[in-house]
């Protein structure tokens, strides 16, 4: 990763302000001046109650306009994106924080057109993830199945016997990458692959890993219509119009100059939206919790362990900023992060009022959290429960920014107030709303404005991250605490 260069005019003027005072201390016949008073030490619930509506939503506002005046957006490798790397990164420092916004690179994927025809009928098809594009006519060609076998499309020998120069390949979802299947079905000749999923319903979020590693348009389908192909593999017309382009991107990185480098309590939220829309909920709430939290506690605060604030990039086109900044830290750097603490979506209109299921004790989806994580979990559902809100748990189910702490064995937390998923009655007669409506139903679109925005959710969550981070400044020990020292050691290697 590289540093992008620092905005210094505001800095400069600080420092002249300073040198000016001191000459003029320098020149006083008081020379009995003492020392400035130490900070007192911070209090979670000082920092949590700090943290204003009325500020939340002038952050909001800003980001708000920024898209306005870029095309109503702020994604990855755009002017709004930049603009809003600014507005972050001004704001830390007019608050004493030193920042840092290194670049990254990515890759971003475009799909304009994603169809399958079959005799008549249409399928569905999605592109995966860097598939090169059949062009916008698309590829006309005969359905050519792979054999149905343990590792099936997964080596050379499976297309033995068969003539595949031209065809679509048909291969089941399943033991190696997809990236293998489509190479091993080009390098015998195949026009295109499909693959059919390996359970129930459509094949989603499928990717190639990278653009270098795309050979032939590779799309995926549902086991129900690959089964249907198999049985009658006639000839099928597919088209994916894709497009990859390369770009960089920035996060956005401020640290406390006080609290101990050997336990840091790092703190994120990312600063992206798609393009379809100025991603105000999403995640505007969350960049404007943790930056207000930032403002609140300020760079020299009186903790015993450091904050470290990040604001990711090209979290939407799959965690590249997270996982770019993770894979850049070296052993040593990981060992001193404490934990990870996550804020994604706060105000969603039909909001939720969820926090990271650190224990699995819902029993949904993935396994628990790394060793701490059920601690975090417990601090957000105690606090919103001295404020009358019952929380429920939600799964660490890859989507956020937690991931690539969590895949390195960091404890990992946050709230969330909910995306596209639909509200239960149940949560519904606890938190209000409305039932069996998603918690967001302007989640990836144009609407995702301020004015979708609740803010009372936003506010309530918003006071559970100044506490969270006020509480994990202060101290890692106690019952809601993380693994230190040796504990921690051995907690990521799994002894």
């Amino acid at each position: 990763m590289t540093s992008s260069s620092r905005a210094r005019g505001t800095r400069g003027s600080l420092a002249l302000v300073a040198a000016g005072v001191l000459v003029l201390a320098g020149c006083s016949s008081d020379d009995s001046s003492e020392p400035d008073t130490p900070p007192e030490p911070v209090n979670a619930a000082v920092l949590s109650e700090s943290i204003t509506e009325d500020a939340l939503v002038a952050h909001l506002q800003e980001l708000e306009d920024i898209a306005g005046e870029h095309d109503g957006n702020r994604a990855a490798g755009t002017s709004g994106y930049d603009a809003s790397v600014d507005y972050v990164a001004d704001v830390l420092r007019d608050h004493g924080f030193d920042v840092e916004t290194p670049e990254f690179d990515f890759h971003s994927f475009d799909v304009s057109a994603e169809t399958l025809s079959s005799a008549g009928s249409d399928l569905e098809v999605r592109a995966l993830a860097y598939s090169p594009s059949t062009g916008a006519e698309g590829i006309t060609a005969r359905v050519v199945p792979a054999p149905v076998d343990e590792t099936p499309g997964c080596e050379a020998t499976d297309y033995d016997g068969l003539d595949v120069a031209g065809a679509v390949v048909l291969v089941d979802r399943g033991v190696c990458p997809f990236t293998a299947k489509q190479e091993i079905a080009a390098e015998r000749g195949a026009a295109a692959v499909l693959v059919a999923n390996n359970e129930e319903g459509a094949l989603t979020g499928g990717t190639l890993g990278e653009p270098e590693a795309g050979k032939v348009p590779t799309g995926g389908i549902s086991q129900a219509d690959g089964a249907a192909l198999r049985a009658a593999p006639g000839e099928v017309t597919l088209v994916l119009d894709t497009v990859t382009e390369s770009s960089t991107s920035r996060n956005v990185l401020a640290q406390t100059r006080t609290g101990s480098t050997d336990d840091v309590v790092v703190v994120g939220a990312h600063l992206d939206s798609v393009v379809e829309g100025p991603g105000i909920n999403d995640n505007g709430t969350g960049v404007a919790a943790v930056l207000e939290t930032a403002v609140q506690l300020g760079a020299e605060p009186n903790v015993t362990n450091a904050v470290r604030f990040a604001f990711w990039g090209a979290e939407e086109l799959g965690l590249i900023g997270s996982e770019t900044y993770v894979a850049g830290l070296s052993p040593e750097e990981l060992e001193d992060i404490a934990l990870y603490l996550n804020f994604d979506m706060l105000g969603s209109e039909n909001a939720g009022y969820l926090a990271y299921d650190g224990d699995d004790s819902d029993q949904v989806g993935a396994g628990p959290g790394p060793e701490g994580s059920a601690g975090i979990e417990r601090t957000f559902v105690e606090f919103l429960g001295n404020s009358g809100i019952a929380a429920d748990g939600t799964d660490f189910d890859g989507r956020s920014d937690y991931g690539p702490f969590v895949a390195q064995q960091i404890p990992s937390g946050g709230v969330f107030s909910g995306a596209d998923d639909v509200k239960t009655p149940a949560q519904a007669e606890k938190w209000g709303g409305e039932a069996e409506v998603n918690f967001d139903r302007n989640y990836h679109t144009p609407d995702d404005t301020l004015a979708n925005v609740d803010r009372t959710a936003l506010a309530q969550h918003a006071a559970a991250v100044g506490f969270a981070v006020g509480t994990y400044a202060s101290t890692l020990d106690g019952p809601n605490g993380v693994p230190t020292g040796e504990a921690r050691t051995q907690a990521r290697a799994g002894e």
